[in-house]
């Protein structure tokens, strides 16, 4: 495989997508709005990946496939000289999670055997018929309904899944990835600005990807109410119907079980120490020692995904509004793909 013709490829995928994403609907040519149907149709078989959202992950591909980007990322590895057949069992949760999965395994110079998620199923065919044509054919890949003759496999489910997944590739070189999730930790100074972009980090994809904050750590004198203002910009949300269902459904439970909540009327906040909310629900707990948040995220380390806060607390984190933003050189489970492919 001609790994340069790839990286062009790459680049000229990303100037497609930004030339499209730059348009309006009246300005689209036939190619263009066969894009368009594409989501409409992606919207339809699951309504979480809405237009603006789909749009919104192609517009991170679009600024990520760079060739400072790819070439920075791309010369920490080697290249592997024989080709081998690497099984995808792709996540759906988010528009175009399992891109990243593929992208590596064809620069790795190996073949993605993709199993796409039902969820997820029309966008990442689409991209990657282009990304052949950009790069003069020398992107290979194929789609299966079943993961047969394969060499090796990256797979990604719930944790019960991955239970099983991890049982049925026992003999196989693999990377299993299970649930995670992401924390905030404030200090208690932060801006306006700052705690309107931790919204983003929450409510981008409707809270569904792993990257999504679902609990923040507060300093023990925080005013709740501070972050109920800068939730507003997403207020919005409520008016989709699966996100207003699952809001419905948690608000009745927390009611008839007489349980203390704090609510806006489209997100509930609850005092609980548990990672993991449930959808419209973001769990927060008080500290008084920032030892004790940094006690707590290690020894939940494999739960985590990543960690939002100030660079001056002092935590390995990214910055407020980042969290949906990950660079090429950012590994779910925080499991390095592209050295896992080296030794396939």
């Amino acid at each position: 495989m001609n790994t340069e013709n790839q990286v062009l490829g790459l680049i000229k995928l990303s100037g497609y997508i930004k030339a499209f994403l730059s348009k309006k609907p009246e300005q689209y040519n036939e190619d263009d709005a066969d894009i368009e149907l594409l989501l409409k149709r992606s919207e339809i078989e699951n309504p979480w990946f809405t237009i603006d959202n789909q749009k919104f992950a192609l517009q991170q591909w679009a600024d990520l496939l760079t060739k400072e980007g790819l070439t920075a990322w791309i010369e920490n590895y080697s290249i592997s000289k024989i080709s081998k057949r690497v099984g995808l069992i792709l996540a759906g949760n988010i528009p175009l999670v399992g891109f990243h999965d593929v992208i590596s395994v064809v620069l790795s110079n190996h073949i993605p055997v993709i199993k796409l998620s039902s969820k997820d199923k029309c966008m990442i065919p689409f991209l990657l018929k282009k990304w052949a044509e950009f790069s003069d054919g020398e992107v290979k890949f194929e789609f299966v309904e079943r993961l047969e003759n394969f060499d090796a496999v990256i797979a990604t489910g719930s944790n019960n899944t991955a239970r099983y997944l991890e049982y049925y590739f026992k003999n196989h070189l693999s990377i299993i990835r299970k649930n995670r999730t992401s924390v905030a930790v404030l200090k208690g100074d932060e801006t306006e600005e700052e705690l309107q972009l931790l919204a983003k980090d929450i409510f981008q994809y409707f809270g569904l990807g792993c990257r999504n904050v679902t609990r923040i750590y507060i300093p023990r004198d925080f005013v709740i109410d501070r972050l109920f203002e800068s939730f507003i910009g997403f207020q919005d949300i409520i008016n989709h119907n699966k996100y207003a269902n699952n809001y419905d459904y948690n608000r009745a439970v927390y009611l008839l079980n007489q349980e203390k909540f704090w609510d806006n009327n489209f997100v509930m906040l609850k005092e609980d120490d548990k990672l993991f909310s449930p959808l419209s629900v973001i769990h927060f707990s008080r500290y008084d020692s920032l030892e004790d948040v940094k006690n707590c995220i290690a020894e939940n380390e494999e739960n985590i995904q990543c960690v939002v806060a100030k660079e001056d607390l002092g935590l390995d984190s990214i910055q407020f509004g980042e969290a949906q933003h990950p660079g090429l050189d950012t590994y779910a489970d925080n499991v390095d793909t592209m050295k896992f492919l080296e030794v396939v």
